[in-house]
């Protein structure tokens, strides 16, 4: 496939979907007026829809059956900044707004009684999204799971859901999108976004570090395109995961300090000057 090839896959009519209720005007059945949307929240949501597109729909899905680095720039863009990104736009309350109302009704008494809600929100606590977010990284790249994904679209597909999904999770314990409000600290944002990037970094050095490929898929291939070896194609990968995949992670940790500073500098204003 060159790169040229952008494809039509169902993740394309999800951000269609995601898209026509975010910018729907409020349904009728309801006296609604929508506060005005900063410009910077409305770029952020249309720069996540437009970062899974990247991911799924563009020639970089192609190019993830022959190289690694290629795979591994997906997981990167689905776990570290397409979540991040639509949660700063606030879509919920936008897309909410957008159902009619007997829909709105009856989905939320459905999500009310059903037995499933209270689990689901326990999931969404700072502990088990941690646990979760994580343990899905890890599980995914275990050799075995991970040639699985390259060897069946349903198995990929399955993968790159949960990346997304776990992440929306994960990132919302640390940016506030409006309803679901977080339950940490800034202290506290600062140490989940570093325990998850050392995490990152744990499967980065080990991808460096090991002298022959992990994954049997990339290393049985008799020819990649750019011509580098499997070695190297892995290597290229682990830098991806270790670099541009910390990124989201250093800014939240940068801007968390930040914040958790900010109310000790604000609390003790300077002194009046002394008049004479």
């Amino acid at each position: 496939m060159s790169w040229h090839g952008w494809s039509i896959e169902p993740p394309l009519a999800y951000v269609a979907v995601a898209a026509l209720l975010y910018w729907c005007p409020p349904a009728r059945g309801r006296t609604y007026r929508r506060r005005p949307q900063p410009a910077w929240r409305t770029a952020c949501f249309a720069g996540g829809l437009l970062t899974i597109v990247l991911a799924l729909d563009s020639p970089l899905d192609g190019y993830a059956d022959t190289l690694f680095w290629a795979h591994m720039t997906q997981h990167i863009l689905l776990l570290t900044l397409a979540p991040p990104l639509i949660l700063l736009g606030r879509p919920w309350p936008r897309m909410w707004q957008a159902l009619p109302l007997r829909s709105r009704t009856r989905i939320g008494r459905t999500l009310a009684l059903s037995r499933w809600a209270a689990p689901v929100r326990q999931l969404a606590h700072p502990i088990p999204a941690f646990v979760l977010f994580n343990a899905t990284i890890i599980a995914w790249h275990i050799p075995a799971a991970y040639n699985a994904t390259l060897s069946s679209g349903a198995i990929h597909d399955i993968e790159h859901a949960m990346f997304f999904f776990t992440g929306l999770l994960f990132w919302a314990r640390v940016i506030d999108p409006g309803p679901l409000r977080p339950r940490l600290p800034w202290l506290g944002r600062v140490a989940y976004v570093v325990g998850a990037m050392i995490v990152g970094w744990v499967i980065a050095i080990t991808l460096v570090l090991v002298p022959e490929p992990i994954y049997s898929h990339y290393a049985l291939l008799a020819h990649r395109p750019g011509g580098i070896s499997a070695l190297t194609d892995q290597q290229i990968a682990a830098g991806i995961m270790w670099v541009p995949g910390s990124l989201s992670y250093g800014l939240a940790m940068m801007l968390g300090f930040y914040r958790w500073l900010e109310p000790e500098s604000a609390s003790h204003p300077p002194p009046r000057a002394l008049t004479t």
